[in-house]
């Protein structure tokens, strides 16, 4: 196992099997009875990274860690698998989303002023039930009310490493 083949092979599997992004924490965990250190698991990842170069998969850094991934350009055939469309969001949650994303923490109430009209509870609940965001804290204002910011897994979502990869925000014309 100790030969870079070995430990490119077993760093494929587990990020294969983790379905989802595994921090160089954890997959220096994996690798603990191997004395394999960042250094040596780092070049690993960028081996790995090179093989999958102009191929289907690719492996991919986000918010949460390392991930072998469906290329974007592959998404049309891939998604032949699964007939069934995945969820639609109307434009209010969107928006919702957008402005959390891009001003948080912030407030319902804040929210509202941006968008102009009320922000209805049940798009709050679905942005939290899909792990998007999460209350963060709560105003020193009256009522104390929540601010909410985006999670890991907004980020690992939409596939960016961190909220400064977000396009720049240009706020509505009034």
């Amino acid at each position: 196992m100790s030969t870079p083949e070995g430990i490119d092979n077993i760093l494929e599997a587990v990020l294969l099997a983790a379905g989802e992004p595994v921090s160089i924490e954890r997959l220096l965990e994996v690798f603990a009875d191997e004395g394999i250190d960042r250094a040596t698991l780092r070049d690993a990842l960028a081996r790995l990274q090179e093989r999958y170069s102009g191929r289907g998969i690719e492996l991919y850094e986000s918010a949460g860690g390392w991930r072998i991934r469906v290329r974007a350009a592959m998404a049309p055939w891939v998604a032949r698998l699964w007939p069934s469309s995945p969820p639609r969001y109307s434009r209010a949650v969107l928006e919702t989303l957008a402005l959390i994303a891009w001003r948080q923490p912030i407030t319902r109430s804040e929210i509202e002023a941006v968008r102009g009209v009320s922000v209805n509870a049940q798009i709050v609940r679905t942005l939290q039930e899909r792990g998007w965001i999460h209350v963060v804290g709560h105003k020193e204002a009256p009522g104390r009310p929540a601010l909410y910011a985006t999670t890991r897994r907004f980020l690992d979502d939409f596939g960016l490493r961190r909220l400064e990869d977000l396009p720049s925000w240009t706020p509505p014309e009034a």
